[in-house]
This record gives C-alpha cells, sequence and structure tokens, in this order.
C-alpha cells in the first residue's frame, strides 16, 4: 500500500493519474455516448476480413492489430474503440515523459500530457478506430527514444529507433516525414558525428525493411497507394491550400496550447538548458514545410509532431522564473488548458447526445466542417459519418427479401464507397444479407467475387448511369436518414438485371481509388 501511495506520489505517478483520466473519458464516451460507427471504422472491419500486406488508402499494420482486437473483444462499438482509448491514455502519458527527459518538474510535464491529451484532432482519433491514434504514439515514442540517444549517447538507441519508426512506416507512409525531418537534423546538428559510425544507416535500414512488404503490395498493384493520393490531393482535398494548411495547426490541436507551442519552438531553439534536443524542432520544421509544400495537405497530418514542442514548451514556463507574477501565471495557464480542453472537447468528442450538441456548436459559433468538399448539414462530417449506416442496410434488406428465390441466389450488392460496402458486410448477416463489392479502394481490388451480372441491388447512385449499364432498372426503395451527410441521405436503391457487358470488362472499367 506503501509503494502505491509513493508512486502516486512521484511524478510517474501523476503522469499516470493524467493518463487513466484521458482513458476513462474515452471509455465513458464509449459506453454513454459515440453515436454509431463510423465510416471509416467499417472499412476497417472490412479490411479487417481482407488480410494482407498492403491496402490501397493504408499500409498493414492498424488492420492486423484490428484483428487480434476483434478476436479478443469482438466487432461491438466499445470493443471497437477500446485500443484507441488507450493508445491515447499511453500517448499522453509519453508526451509528460518527453517533458521529464528534457529535465522538467512536475508542472511541465502536467503541461505536456494535459496539452497531448485535449486536442481537438487527438481527441477525435481516440475516439475512433483508425491509424491515426497509432500514429501520435509512434511518433511520440521514436521522439523519447531519439531523446534518450541524446542523453546517453548509447549507440543500440539507434536500432531501437529504426524498429519504432518501421513500425510506423507499416502503420502511415506519413513516417516518412519524421524520417526526413531525422536526417536533416543529424546532419544539422551535433549529432552528425554518429554519421562515420554505422548506426544511423543501420537505423534506417531496419526502418526501411519494415516498409518493404508494403513497397511489394504497391509493385505488385500497379502502385495504387500513389495513385489513391494522387486522386484525393486533385479531388476530394483539392480545396485546400498551404494558407488553410498553416492556418489550421492553430485550431487542430487546441487554441489554448498555441503558447506552449511557440515557447517550445522558441526554447528548443534559443534556450541553453534545451540546445541539445534542437532536431526536435528541426523534425517538426521539416515536416510541416513537406505538408505545406504538397498544397492539399490536412491541418491534421502535422498534430503527430507536436509532443516535443508541448513538452519544450512546459519545461519553459516552468523555468521563466520564481518571482510572484509567475507564481500566479503558472496555474492560470493551467487551469486555462484544463478550461479550454473541457469547452471544446465536444466538437469532437461525440458525448453530448445529437441535438444538444447542435445546440452547443451554434451557441460556440461552431460551424459545420468538412476537409473534403462535400456538403454538410446540421453536423460536421467526422459526426455525420456516425449515422445512417444500419438503416441503409436495412432497406437493402426490405429490398432483396423481396425478390425471386432464383434472382436471391445471383444478386449481389453493389456500394458506390466503402462505407456504403462496408456497413452491409457488418450489419448484413443480421438481415440474411450476402457479402457487398464495390468498386472504391480496396473494395474494387477485392473484385466482383462470382457476381454473374444478371441481378444487382445498387445502393445509391445515379439512375442514368446505371440505366447505361444494365438492361433493366427500377428505384425499389429510398433511405431518409437524419443526421448522415446529405449524399449519403434521401439514397436510392436500386434493382439491377441483365449487365450488358461481362464483368470481366466491366470490373476494370469501374476503379475508384481516393
Amino acid at each position: 500500500m506503501r509503494l502505491i501511495k509513493d508512486f502516486l506520489k512521484s511524478d510517474l505517478g501523476l503522469l499516470a493519474i493524467i493518463a487513466l483520466a484521458k482513458l476513462l473519458l474515452h471509455l465513458g464516451t464509449n459506453v454513454f455516448a459515440g453515436y454509431g460507427y463510423f465510416r471509416d471504422e467499417l472499412y476497417y472491419l472490412a479490411c479487417a476480413d481482407h488480410p494482407d500486406t498492403g491496402y490501397v488508402d493504408q499500409p498493414p499494420l492498424s488492420i492486423y492489430l484490428l484483428m487480434i482486437n476483434r478476436m479478443v473483444l469482438g466487432d461491438s462499438l466499445f470493443a471497437l474503440r477500446f485500443l484507441p482509448a488507450l493508445t491515447g491514455a499511453v500517448t499522453v502519458f509519453c508526451t509528460g515523459l518527453i517533458a521529464r527527459e528534457f529535465g522538467g518538474g512536475r508542472y511541465a510535464q502536467s503541461c505536456a500530457a494535459v496539452a497531448s491529451g485535449i486536442g481537438i484532432f487527438a481527441l477525435a482519433v481516440h475516439t475512433v478506430y483508425s491509424m491515426n491514434a497509432f500514429d501520435l504514439l509512434i511518433w511520440t515514442l521514436a521522439f523519447l527514444v531519439l531523446i534518450r540517444l541524446i542523453r546517453t549517447g548509447d549507440a543500440r538507441l539507434w536500432l531501437l529507433l529504426g524498429v519504432v519508426v518501421g513500425i510506423g512506416l507499416m502503420n502511415k507512409v506519413g513516417v516518412l516525414w519524421l524520417g526526413a525531418g531525422l536526417a536533416l537534423g543529424v546532419i544539422l546538428t551535433p549529432l552528425r558525428a554518429w554519421l562515420r559510425s554505422p548506426w544511423p544507416y543501420a537505423a534506417g535500414a531496419i526502418a526501411l525493411l519494415f516498409l518493404l512488404p508494403y513497397l511489394l503490395w504497391n509493385i505488385n498493384h500497379d502502385f495504387a497507394h500513389l495513385e489513391f493520393i494522387r486522386n484525393a490531393t486533385g479531388g476530394k482535398y483539392s480545396g485546400l491550400t498551404p494558407l488553410v494548411f498553416a492556418g489550421g495547426q492553430l485550431l487542430v490541436n487546441n487554441p489554448v496550447v498555441v503558447p506552449l507551442v511557440l515557447l517550445g519552438l522558441a526554447g528548443l531553439f534559443l534556450r541553453r538548458d534545451l540546445k541539445d534536443f534542437r532536431i526536435l524542432a528541426i523534425i517538426y520544421l521539416v515536416a510541416f514545410g513537406i505538408l505545406a509544400l504538397n498544397g492539399h495537405s490536412k491541418p491534421e497530418y502535422l498534430t503527430a509532431a507536436y509532443a516535443p514542442l508541448f513538452a519544450a514548451g512546459g519545461v519553459v514556463i516552468e523555468r521563466l522564473g520564481t518571482g510572484w507574477l509567475m507564481r500566479i501565471l503558472r496555474p492560470v495557464y493551467m487551469v486555462i488548458l484544463l478550461g479550454g480542453g473541457v469547452l471544446l472537447a465536444p466538437v469532437t468528442l461525440p458525448i453530448l447526445p445529437v441535438r444538444t450538441y447542435i445546440a452547443y456548436a451554434d451557441a460556440m459559433g461552431v460551424a459545420p466542417s468538412t476537409a473534403e468538399n462535400h456538403r454538410l448539414d446540421q453536423l460536421p462530417q467526422f459526426y455525420a459519418d456516425m449515422f445512417g449506416w444500419e438503416e441503409k442496410v436495412a432497406a437493402v434488406a426490405s429490398v432483396y427479401n423481396v425478390l425471386p428465390a432464383e434472382e436471391r441466389t445471383q444478386c449481389f450488392i453493389f456500394g458506390h464507397n466503402y462505407g456504403r460496402c462496408a456497413a452491409v458486410d457488418l450489419f448484413g448477416p443480421r438481415y440474411g444479407l450476402p457479402k457487398s463489392i464495390g468498386s472504391h479502394n480496396s473494395y474494387w481490388i477485392w473484385g466482383p467475387r462470382d457476381w454473374s451480372g444478371e441481378v444487382a441491388i445498387v445502393l445509391g447512385g445515379r439512375i442514368e448511369d446505371l440505366k447505361s449499364r444494365f438492361d433493366s432498372v427500377q428505384v425499389a426503395a429510398t433511405v431518409t436518414t437524419e443526421y448522415s451527410m446529405p449524399y449519403e441521405n434521401n439514397l436510392p436503391v436500386h434493382v439491377c438485371r441483365s449487365l450488358k457487358l461481362p464483368v470481366s470488362e466491366l470490373w476494370p472499367l469501374a476503379k475508384h481509388y481516393e
């Protein structure tokens, strides 16, 4: 008992308490709120039914983790969102550890941990299952290993750094920006002395070895991921600009952390007690530059690079002075951090009933938002994409179940995007539906199964387009969902018969990577 009390009074105990609060916040949301399955969560579950070394829109690590999670916990919404919640708590704890590695005390560690936990984007990705939750943690772990390497000079840590970066590349190719910043930072700082040894090169080789299976998968699939990125930047993300990306940095974490970030960035360059860790600021600036020059990057792509800035900012505030003014400002700023986190949490943490959220957002002046050039209604896309999926499947089932028996044996269900397809795959079995087929991203690679082309139920799409492909097309139902994205509302359910082309000729024309 005494050991527990001593631990809770220690720096690590304080970080553990903050991390536990983060975990309980998300677990409580998962139990009592959370809305429904998010579009991408449905797709992740579908990918987990197709184990592979790669997918059109992502490397495979998050899918492998989901497969293990499903075997242990199942497919419920709580089970699906347990890993992101746990990952968020660990990320908060590790961000506090970075401040500790910088020599920061309890205040600096608390600032860093709280700032990491209240970020608007962080709250979102620790709410729903995606590769992004793991991406934030992997970058943070890489920073920790790098800091330990700087502090101890232990050459073996290069190998561990290579493993962490390699695991990150198995999860999200954006970790390449971390690698680019690391390479340039080594050259521009005293760490370049390591370039006369084999250790940095071994780290790079290890990281690339982890990426190799996904590279080979892309070679075997005509570089599908590159085509996906090209189509996305030229399509749904075409409205994003470098100015939007840069301005979005003020909001993507939480506006109240901006002073912490600016002090941290300045401190890493200007303060003597942080100068050994300047490479962390260089990594941030390199990642910022790459994403800005891309021209169509979403602001949240940079979020994983902020942990060292939170930590350095906490150290700067803690060491600014011991006078009466700073003794007042430090606790006041902590209250501002916590208050800002509470105030803006409902923007991406689905903890309020939907009607209450709409009223809250209206009172706060928070307009519905999307980065994908879509028209919006009452909710931002992040929330709208949690509504309407099972209603669509129920409507499809009502059409499927009245087909003649001989047509049901030949019928496949086609969706124009992976959300519709994956909803059928998850909810369909309880309605007696077969698996879906689709043209969007990895669904196109998974192919048309053994569909003959004789009959299909098509969820969505324009009837004019379908009539150019089938001899007979009829609208058998229309799905109305109140809170979904407008393009997912009033969705027609078509029964299509007699495909005009052989399936083998149609399928190559149907590919839609975006």
